[in-house]
């Protein structure tokens, strides 16, 4: 350590930022008796929506239920086929498995974790009723190409739905719908558009290593749908997350309102005020937090630019990245060697990750009845493994000091040019 003057010290991957406002909020709200869904969950829904410039928001218990309900509103179900990307989390194909439909995974581009959008319009059948893109560490998708071929593929569309209003709803759209999974993508844009304006229906992660948190938690946005009531859509959300009980608690409470009536014996996945608390004040810190990122990855790309790593690109002439992982492939290296940096950057305190192993890779996805031809083999996605075995995935969150930073970028340095 004598050419570098910082001394030893413990980086975790991705601890939540919180301060005494979120803090207090919390103690405010378990003072105040009202801990389950109620005024501060009805307050962050009002105040996402219009942060990402949508008519409505559904705060819900984790992005995983948001993505479930948004299929389940379009009234996607069995015989129903999803299109999903095989690079992801095990969230993005298993909201599609929960409602019965099919999963059909698509590769990856050769250098770029977005979907191959060839491979994805030769996926689409008859059968498609949904693309879910991934906007993976924060960098959104090219949704223009992406709508521009569901526009193309109107004639292969059927309109079905196992519901009234996802009948009304796939009528209305007249083609696929594009059901963006935006777990990493809060705060993000692409050509003027907030991540959440720009998909048909969109979910966001809140889990206490995302960039905004609530602990746990998620939310549920979507566009405005010609002939579509909003409140309708907001109605069976909320009937959906609450057991089909057609009067939340906040309702109930109201004098001589305890009558209520269950239209469906459905789910359970509400946000509460606790969660919501948490949420609020982080909600007007998240600037500052982004601006911070920003920083980190600024040092972050002229360490890899220097030694000839790829890394993610978190802007561009018409997108800006919330910021949310920083992904960086060593270019000629094995899984091997792969897995010995990230050991080796542990042995100095940095713990480093992987983002992510393709699901084909994983033991759920290789034989699953709900998975196209009953399961799925890595070596029928290339281009998704190629991105794997080597990639690392650098700490990136906002309790990073200066030099905590440069520590990071010596170690990394240092073990990268021994190779």
């Amino acid at each position: 350590m004598e050419d570098l003057n910082i001394s030893p010290r413990k980086i975790s991957f991705s601890p939540p930022d919180i301060s005494e406002l979120e803090i207090n909020e919390v103690a405010d709200c378990l003072r105040s008796g009202w801990i389950t869904t109620g005024p501060r969950t009805k307050e962050l829904e009002k105040r996402l929506a219009e942060y990402v410039g949508t008519s409505k928001c559904v705060c819900l218990s984790s992005a995983t239920a948001s993505e479930e309900l948004n299929l389940r509103i379009l009234g996607i179900g069995e015989g129903d086929e999803v299109i999903v990307p095989a690079y992801t989390y095990s969230a993005s194909a298993a909201a599609a498995i929960h409602v019965g439909a099919t999963v059909v995974f698509v590769d990856s581009q050769k250098d770029s974790p977005e979907m191959d959008y060839d491979a994805m319009e030769a996926a689409i059948t008859e059968k498609t009723k949904a693309i879910i893109p991934v906007d993976l560490g924060g960098v959104v998708c090219d949704y223009d190409r992406i709508f521009e071929v569901v526009e193309r593929k109107r004639d292969l569309f059927n309109p079905s739905g196992n519901n009234d209003l996802g009948q009304r709803i796939q009528k209305a759209l007249g083609r696929i719908a594009v059901v963006a999974d935006c777990a990493h993508a809060l705060g993000s844009s692409w050509h003027g558009k907030m991540a959440g304006s720009i998909a048909d229906f969109t979910s966001f992660s809140f889990h206490a290593v995302k960039n905004f948190t609530t602990a746990e938690g998620g939310a549920s946005v979507w566009r405005d749908i010609p002939g579509i009531d909003n409140d309708e859509i907001y109605k069976w959300f909320q009937l959906y997350s609450l057991h089909g009980q057609n009067k939340d608690a906040l309702a109930k409470s109201q004098l001589g309102s305890w009558e209520y009536d269950i239209i469906a014996p459905l789910y359970k996945c509400n946000m509460t005020d606790i969660m919501a608390s948490i949420g609020l004040r982080q909600l007007d810190r998240y600037q500052d937090l982004l601006q911070r990122r920003e920083v980190i990855i600024d040092e972050y790309n002229r360490m890899c630019d220097s030694l000839g790593l790829e890394h993610i690109r978190h802007s561009g002439e018409d997108y800006k990245s919330c910021g949310h992982l920083y992904i960086v492939r060593i270019p000629g290296i094995s899984d091997e060697q792969r897995r010995d940096v990230i050991v080796k950057m542990a042995e100095q305190g940095i713990s480093c990750n992987v983002h992510y192993k393709p699901l084909p890779m994983m033991t759920a996805y290789k034989s699953c009845d709900h998975v196209k031809d009953g399961g799925v083999d890595i070596k029928d996605f290339p281009n998704a493994y190629h991105l794997y075995e080597n990639e690392i995935t650098l700490p990136l969150h906002t309790l990073l000091s200066d030099e905590d930073v440069k520590y990071i970028v010596y170690w990394f340095t240092k073990i990268v040019q021994g190779l």
